[in-house]
């Protein structure tokens, strides 16, 4: 009997060994209860394997998890289940963002579009897709045009325009909202819709990119100022994409109106 207690201690050690070099965050206090458990209710091999290694998995999948979300920079916390999907249910169909939100479009390399007027949801639900998409695995960025053109403008001015197309192509999914939000500026960034091309054309192809919009397709060109690149680009995000037009009521007009308002001071207040 001691000389297989002293033959189970040395194999305990040499356990905690191998979880240190293999990087496995297992504490002594964990493995131990592991296997006080395992001796109190006797299991399968396979069943204490799966029981031993769950709790280090799913620590180490929570915290990639983590990760991903934080590169991702999602502005709003909205998820799918916090959607009003009652407000305009003839226009907007769950279902079909549910099946979007298995991520399966990405590991297609598809690209989705989202168009349509202002305060119909889209933002809501692109990023509660995002982060769908964070859980099962995906690398992925969100970001405003607006955003995306100052940052891409700064690059272009100090010689580092290479390495910022770069790090946007390196997404499984790069989602760019308010495309169109606010008209492109020509005069503050003359050279916009060419970085923009610069982008979307690095990831022609190899991974998934979203453009959510209030611009129609026929007014791009208008949009842009250049028909050859809107084309281009035209030709680069919709050929092959998943396009979701939005119709209905608007939140932010319905909200506006349901305001209370108090005449206190003289000037009306209204809840944001």
């Amino acid at each position: 009997m001691p000389q297989r207690k002293k033959t189970d201690q040395t194999l305990r050690e040499q356990v905690l060994g191998h979880l240190e070099t293999l990087h496995v965050p297992m504490s002594t206090e964990e493995v131990d209860q592991a296997l006080a458990a395992a001796e109190k209710e006797p299991t399968s091999r396979l069943q204490f394997l799966e029981q031993f290694l769950a709790k280090p998995a799913n620590r180490r999948r929570e915290r990639s998890i983590e990760r991903r979300l934080r590169m991702a920079r999602f502005r709003d916390p909205g998820t799918l289940e916090s959607f009003d999907w009652e407000f305009n249910k003839n226009t907007i169909d769950r279902l079909q963002f549910e099946e979007l939100a298995t991520g399966d479009f990405v590991r297609r390399r598809d690209n989705l579009v989202f168009v349509g007027e202002s305060g119909l949801g889209k933002s809501h639900l692109v990023q509660a897709i995002g982060r769908r998409c964070c859980w099962v695995g995906h690398r992925v960025r969100y970001i405003t045009s607006a955003e995306l053109m100052e940052d891409l403008t700064a690059a272009s001015g100090d010689k580092t325009l290479p390495t910022r197309v770069r790090y946007y192509s390196r997404f499984d999914w790069l989602i760019i909202d308010e495309f169109g939000f606010e008209k492109l500026e020509r005069r503050e960034y003359p050279e916009a819709p060419s970085l923009l091309y610069k982008v979307i054309d690095s990831r022609s192809r190899r991974s998934s990119t979203a453009l959510v919009t209030n611009v129609s397709f026929d007014t791009w060109t208008e949009y842009l100022g250049d028909p050859p690149l809107a084309m281009a680009l035209l030709d680069r995000v919709v050929d092959g994409a998943i396009i979701q037009s939005f119709e209905g009521k608007s939140y932010r007009a319905s909200r506006a109106k349901k305001s209370p308002r108090s005449s206190g001071n003289g000037r009306s207040k209204t809840k944001s």
